[in-house]
């Protein structure tokens, strides 16, 4: 601004002779709101602790302030503001009262958009799109900000498909300050319809091109769309080779026709080390560690070794990987071991196989045939050892609006699988599994939380005749709270044994007093059962507190067992480093 400008060149040019300093205090008198813009941007306000002020740039300062503080307010949508300054001293310190009346807000009273180009015969739901993205309706109340972010959504929105060029052409927001009324206009210029041309890529040094084209979902020649650009950089992040992504589409109007796509990587180097801990009421603490070799017979195999410690439990795998293949499949090899000793029954679990996956921007897809020998140590008889050779389908969709911290939209997972006696398995069975959580958005910052977890073997034969962590236990933070983990399941002298069957739900409502910090109530219910005739429903209820840290979420929830008539307290948190 030019009082700032005048301000900053009066105070660096060199003085003659000392000058008196300038020491002064400034009250606002304004809403809330409007103070601490004031406060933010006023000049007078801004430099009251510049110790260098002469008396001829404090009078300009008082001077310039009342014009300051309208134009500031018209940014928030206030055009007839009554301001007063008063001037005093007060124990010899130079005091600044400026007293903000800042009269009616403005009011939108038409918004009209228009729209020209191609768009108008070729694809008029874009307009339909761009009109629903415009967030500054009649009966709101105008500001400079949300004119301009309404602006830019608008435009986004139609530039997310098809009319990557497309500009707005004239945009106006007429104010009349006697009726405090604001007519906007808005016009929009699609531009032609731009497709895609091929691929360009730079910055792989250590791995090859052929990963990126064997992932890439995009064809020469299709319409653009931001979201399957997205796509492809989702799809790139997910692979362990590239440590950064960035995605460029030429949007020249006069060539919208096979629009280059360009392309710039940067390598993660051959070798890979990552722990973390973190802790679980559920399992108490951990620690965890990963090694990877991303080259693996210098053809961009990738070997890993991960290993988790905690207090009930222990785990490891072994997986050697090979890049993806065409439309992005990932065959695999793969051999794990885990030992538990939860609820009085310990489990020492040893599976290897092979599996092919696909991980996509909303779907994941994973075939495998695994090898599970399972020995169950329980309070009565002795030991059980059981195997099985299953083959196993997971078909994972996530439809929700963020991955981190969702609120609206929905993740389901559905598992299925089979093991044929005398078919290096013990048993005939089929397995079942589904799980979902539906986020429902209540107004601007709550939502409520579905979820419902499935879980099934069918067989005629004994569970002992299963590997155990095929089966199923339910109980704790994320099953039923107000329970032990895994205490629900079948009770022989004192050891909880898993079962055939389980199903949990839960229902949550959550209020967010801030962005990052939160409350929640909620009810949970399920069983763990052999015989569904002989089940018992347990429930709890309870309230928790949610902080969306910069790690992810964390709940402190307490839940009351309305079976068991106890209170426990659950903390699931994690820190990687």
């Amino acid at each position: 601004m030019l009082v700032a400008a005048a301000l900053a060149v009066s105070i660096a040019a060199p003085r003659a002779e000392a000058k008196p300093k300038a020491l002064y205090v400034v009250d606002i008198h304004a809403p809330r709101a409007l103070r601490k813009l004031l406060e933010a941007h006023l000049d007078l306000a801004r430099f009251a602790d510049r110790q260098d002020l002469t008396d001829d740039e404090y009078e300009f300062l008082v001077t310039a302030a009342p014009r300051q503080v309208a134009d500031l307010l018209e940014t928030q949508g206030y055009f007839t503001p009554a301001v007063t300054t008063d001037e005093r001293v007060i124990e010899g310190k130079r005091h600044v009262d400026i007293n903000v009346e800042p009269g009616p807000i403005t009011v939108v009273t038409t918004v009209n958009l228009g729209f020209a180009g191609p768009m108008l015969t070729e694809a008029p739901a874009r307009a339909k799109a761009t009109r629903d993205a415009w967030s500054l309706h009649e009966g709101d109340p105008f500001s400079q900000e949300a004119w301009d972010a309404a602006k830019d959504t608008a435009l986004k929105t139609l530039q997310a498909e098809r009319y990557l060029g497309a500009k707005i052409t004239h945009s106006e927001a007429r104010i009349n300050p006697a009726t405090h009324k604001a007519s906007l206009q808005v016009n929009f210029e699609s531009g032609p319809t731009f497709t895609l041309g091929a691929l360009s890529i730079d910055g792989t040094r250590r791995y090859p091109d052929w990963i990126i084209t064997n992932i890439n979902p995009l064809n020469v020649g299709e319409i653009y769309s931001a979201e399957r650009v997205q796509e492809l950089q989702k799809q790139l992040q997910a692979t362990p080779y590239f440590a950064s992504v960035a995605l460029d589409v030429d949007s020249d109007t006069a060539h919208p026709d096979d629009t280059p796509v360009r392309l710039k990587v940067s390598e993660y180097p051959y070798q890979s080390v990552r722990t973390g801990v973190g802790y679980s009421s559920d399992t108490g603490a951990y620690i965890q560690g990963n090694y990877q070799y991303f080259n693996l017979f210098d053809r961009a195999w990738v070997f890993s070794v991960t290993g988790r410690i905690e207090r009930d439990q222990d785990q490891g795998q072994v997986q050697i990987s090979m890049p993806p293949g065409r439309y992005g499949w990932v065959n695999s090899a793969l051999a794990a071991y885990t030992r538990s000793d939860i609820q009085d029954t310990e489990i020492f679990s040893m599976r290897a196989g092979i599996q092919r996956a696909r991980t996509s921007q909303y779907y994941d897809f994973t075939y495998s045939l695994l090898y599970y020998r399972d020995r169950l140590l329980q309070n009565v008889g002795s030991s059980v050892t059981s195997s099985a050779l299953v083959p196993n389908w997971t078909w994972t969709r996530r439809d929700v609006d963020d991955l981190v911290f969702p609120r609206s939209g929905n993740i389901v997972t559905i598992s299925a699988g089979v093991g044929v006696k005398q078919l290096a398995s013990d048993a005939t069975f089929g397995r079942l599994y589904a799980a979902g959580r539906e986020y429902v958005a209540i107004g601007k910052t709550d939502l409520v939380l579905l979820r419902l977890e499935l879980g099934a073997v069918f067989t005629s034969a004994s569970t002992l005749d299963v590997p155990a962590s095929l089966l199923y236990r339910a109980g704790g933070a994320n099953s039923v709270r107000g329970y032990s983990y895994d205490a629900l399941g079948n009770n022989v002298g004192g050891s909880i044994l898993p079962t055939k069957y389980m199903i949990t739900g839960t229902s949550e409502y959550q209020h967010w007093f801030t962005r990052d910090w939160g409350a929640a109530v909620f009810y949970d219910v399920g069983t763990a059962t052999d015989t569904w005739y002989e089940k018992t429903i347990y429930s709890g209820v309870g309230t928790g507190a949610r902080w969306r840290s910069p790690v992810g979420p964390v709940n402190l929830d307490i839940a009351y067992g309305i079976q068991n008539h106890s209170w426990r307290p659950y903390l699931t948190l994690g820190i990687a480093f």
